[in-house]
């Protein structure tokens, strides 16, 4: 059997999964990283024998994990890797695969922090997850202190090994507990957070790579998903400091009610950045005045 044959075997096998758009690619993306090859390797040897390319345990390997593609899994997790704003994450079962749309988070908090010329910048990540916000920041602002949050020791310990293997380990600090609370007498420039935002009477819209393998507390706030927001933006202003920054990832039709709460609360200059389909998924408001704690 050649390469090009085995590939066309787990492309079949994949068709019967639930995403089938995707069949051959899936295929090509598990094999090349069993074998740790790029593409021009599998154009070069696509007609090759492949067990004279692929051990008896590695091509073992690679059935495994197109099984495990096919009933829906993620292939982050099943490799084991993703990519966010250029850098490299590894990622698995408990913390939430990167999503292009939070690039325009911090896409935003970079525009806020630029306001700040030469200042060492504090900035605090809340529900920090796989650690891609904090990592992604701390990468593109060397003098920028991070900290870090989550309630989810499993997320920390990702979190960790993501600053590790990005070399920005001694950049961010990272804590275990709710939101703003385990930062104590901490005050920062810009908070930024992709808190939980789905409403639970979505779930049996999600797909099922969604809905059965993401970690649910990650993704769910809710009834109408604003749980975490109601939270989050007044305690916000006990730990910015004054003119600080809060900027959010929102849902989808949640603009207004993020609006009127950050208003309420005392922010100005809210603002919203629309995704690539034009849905509003980032609000940004000013703490308009001092808060003593």
């Amino acid at each position: 059997m050649t390469l090009r044959e085995l590939l066309a075997q787990a492309e079949a096998a994949l068709r019967c999964g639930p995403h089938a758009e995707r069949a051959r690619m899936d295929a090509e993306t598990l094999l090349l990283h069993v074998v740790r090859q790029g593409r021009a390797w599998l154009l070069a040897h696509g007609g090759d024998d492949a067990d004279g390319l692929i051990e008896a345990e590695g091509q073992a390997v690679f059935w495994e994990m197109a099984a495990r593609r096919a009933i829906g899994e993620p292939i982050q997790y099943i490799t084991g890797r993703s990519e966010f704003f250029g850098l490299p994450f590894s990622v698995g079962p408990g913390v939430l695969i990167p999503r292009p749309e939070t690039e325009l988070l911090v896409e935003e908090v970079l525009r806020r922090a630029g306001t700040y010329g030469d200042v060492d910048l504090s900035i605090a990540d809340i529900g920090t997850g796989s650690g891609i916000i904090a990592v992604a920041l701390a990468h593109a602002l060397p003098r920028a202190h991070i900290a870090a949050v989550d309630l989810s020791p499993q997320a920390l310990l990702v979190a960790r090994e993501n600053a590790a293997r990005n070399q920005l380990a001694s950049r961010i600090e990272f804590f275990e507990g709710d939101l703003l609370g385990p930062l104590g007498e901490q005050r920062f420039h810009i908070v930024a957070s992709n808190p939980p935002y789905v409403p639970a009477t979505d779930l049996a819209s999600l797909a099922v790579e969604v809905r059965e393998h993401e970690p649910h507390g990650a993704l769910f706030a809710a009834e109408d998903g604003l749980s975490v927001y109601r939270r989050l933006i007044p305690a916000a202003r006990q730990y910015l400091l004054q003119d600080g920054w809060l900027a959010l990832e929102i849902g989808y039709g949640q603009r207004e009610a993020v609006e009127t709460m950050l208003i309420t609360h005392g922010y100005r200059e809210v603002s919203f950045i629309a995704d690539y389909q034009g849905i509003p998924r980032v609000a940004a408001g000013q703490l308009a005045t001092k808060v003593s704690s």
